[in-house]
């Protein structure tokens, strides 16, 4: 699974540079996580960092986008290349 942020994103920007994968970008009115770089912090962190640092809690598991811990891991591999 990727992660997903909501429109309640208030644009404070802490969720960015906390990102290892650089997943996380600005869209036309809120962040935007990129599915195909986002690993849920899998092989980087124990817990996603952008959910532990967003003061409005507003990033979710996206439903539309299922992935299970290995496939997350083998993302991490291929992106990291390792």
């Amino acid at each position: 699974m990727a992660l997903k942020i909501l429109k309640d994103c208030i644009n404070c920007d802490v969720c960015e540079p906390v990102c290892p994968n650089q997943a996380i970008s600005q869209g036309e009115e809120i962040f935007d996580i990129d599915p195909n770089l986002c690993t849920e912090c899998v092989g980087h962190f124990d817990a996603p960092e952008c959910q532990e640092i967003c003061p409005v809690d507003c990033i979710i598991i996206d439903p539309e986008v299922i992935e299970s811990r290995e496939q997350l891991l083998d993302k991490y591999k291929k992106l990291t290349e390792k």
